[in-house]
């Protein structure tokens, strides 16, 4: 019997081969040694938990446990979520502006998982998303890998970060799918202020494009700044709301992540509803056992753990601020929000560089402080750099000087 196949050939599919996490890429494989005379101190990735300063409270720890000795949480849930989880998330993320349904709320395995099940609910093959530049890489990641071109619009560090909207209207087009909207931002730190966001959704409305809100830093705003969620104030402009435990409790690996569906005009009640609700099949739903402690977690942590983190990172932002400013050729700019400062190099000033990419492998190098470069994947606005500001205050005094 002859076989239509000579011999093995096996070759990745088209999203496994357009798929690219740059700043996973530099974390893992980049080639520079840290100086072995000095600790590492690795300002890269967005883990609150790294140096182990940064812990959750007692009250979420008892929950997961008290969910794992009940029993009831080892079996498969409904793909988008256990009834009781859903309606804890819907109070949790309801206030005076906007009232959550739990109908309304789809569980994923983290933030990235919603992020990913809303681009692809939201936008297909040869059609385009518009993402922040500076912003989080993973959303190129996730939408290049389905085939979906990626545009993307500036934000303005003199303004603080703000989105440039001549630009972003300037991207805007017919195969134009989604607006990726981050606030507050990661790599920025900056809060958009509500006359910002009305500004932004004008622009959505004008050309009736949904918004993918990624507010996963939400609730971790510094004091004098005020968060506004875009569904509290779109009346016309669906909104995709993605967010999740992982930076505010402080458990990025618990992966527990949702999706809110603000659609007061039923723009998306069909297709797109429908859309999603397919897409969690595929993930066969999130972390029963964090589903089964969400209720508690949610609403039995104290606020003021809340906010000792708020002022920890806060404390944190204008240590570093106070260091590096004193930098020849270092320019911090300071953040409202999260848990990141973007920092300019002036290049003219380290001539021996021609990159932000190059500072940063030799700061490694030498010092054993490990940031990401500005140009890394999405983050484009070259001669930056982006730290973390979730490191001890020892550390971070240690890093700056």
């Amino acid at each position: 019997m002859s076989s239509f196949r000579e011999r093995w050939n096996v070759c990745a599919s088209n999203i496994a081969r357009r798929t690219h996490n740059p700043i996973r890429s530099i974390v893992e494989n980049i080639v520079v040694e840290p100086n072995p005379n000095k600790p590492m101190i690795a300002l890269s990735i967005g883990d609150p938990t790294t140096f182990g300063n940064l812990k959750p409270p007692k009250e979420v720890i008892e929950a997961v446990q008290e969910s794992v000795a009940s029993q009831l949480y080892n079996g498969y849930a409904p793909s988008t979520g256990y009834q009781r989880a859903r309606e804890a998330v819907a109070e949790y993320s309801s206030n005076e502006f906007v009232k959550v349904d739990p109908k309304d709320v789809i569980l994923c395995s983290g933030c990235s998982c919603a992020l990913d099940l809303c681009i692809t609910a939201l936008a297909r093959e040869g059609q385009n998303i518009l993402i922040p530049r500076p912003g989080f890489s993973i959303y190129r990641t996730l939408a290049e890998g389905l085939g979906i071109t990626v545009k993307s619009y500036d934000l303005r560090p003199e303004l603080g970060w703000e989105i440039d909207l001549d630009d972003l209207e300037a991207q805007i087009d017919e195969s134009t799918a989604a607006i990726v909207i981050n606030n507050p931002s990661n790599p920025c730190g900056s809060v958009f202020s509500r006359d910002h966001i009305l500004d932004i959704l004008d622009i959505a409305a004008r050309y009736y494009v949904p918004i993918i809100a990624d507010e996963i830093y939400e609730h971790m705003v510094f004091p004098g700044r005020t968060f506004h969620s875009l569904a509290s104030l779109s009346t016309e402009v669906p909104i995709l709301s993605c967010s999740g435990l992982t930076k505010r409790f402080l458990v990025p690996g618990w992966r527990m992540g949702w999706i809110i569906i603000h659609d007061r005009q039923n723009v998306l009640e069909i297709e797109i509803r429908k859309g999603l609700h397919c897409l969690s099949q595929r993930i066969i739903g999130s972390n029963t056992i964090i589903q089964g402690a969400l209720p508690a977690i949610l609403g039995q942590t104290p606020q003021n753990f809340f906010d000792d983190v708020i002022h920890t990172l806060h404390s944190h932002s204008k240590l570093a601020y106070s260091c590096i400013v004193k930098i020849p050729g270092l320019k911090p700019i300071m953040p409202d929000g999260a848990m990141y400062m973007m920092v300019y190099i002036d290049l003219p000033c380290f001539p021996e560089f021609n990159s932000d990419l190059e500072f940063v492998q030799r700061l490694l190098m030498e010092e054993s402080v490990f940031c990401l470069p500005g140009q890394t994947g999405n983050h484009g606005t070259v001669q930056h750099a982006r730290g973390s500001l979730s490191k001890d205050s020892r550390i971070l005094r240690e890093t700056s000087l």
